[in-house]
């Protein structure tokens, strides 16, 4: 695999912004409201946000957590 050939959405450890909105299936508007929120983790590499595979999985864990309330 050469540098410019992507890995696979599900084999990566840090998501842009779109990428992580199509894994949630969800919009990038509504992504950035729950990191402004901080309900979901983020980084940032320079310019760019970038969101970390273990905040996908902890968001998710926490939606999971609110339904069974």
């Amino acid at each position: 695999m050469t540098g410019k050939e992507a890995q696979p959405l599900a084999e990566r450890r840090l998501y842009r912004v779109t990428d992580a909105a199509e894994i949630l299936s969800m919009g990038r508007s509504t992504l950035y409201e729950l990191i402004r929120s901080q309900r979901l983790r983020s980084v940032k590499e320079g310019r760019i946000r970038l969101i970390p595979a273990s905040a996908i999985d902890e968001y998710v864990a926490l939606l999971e957590r609110e339904a069974a309330q």
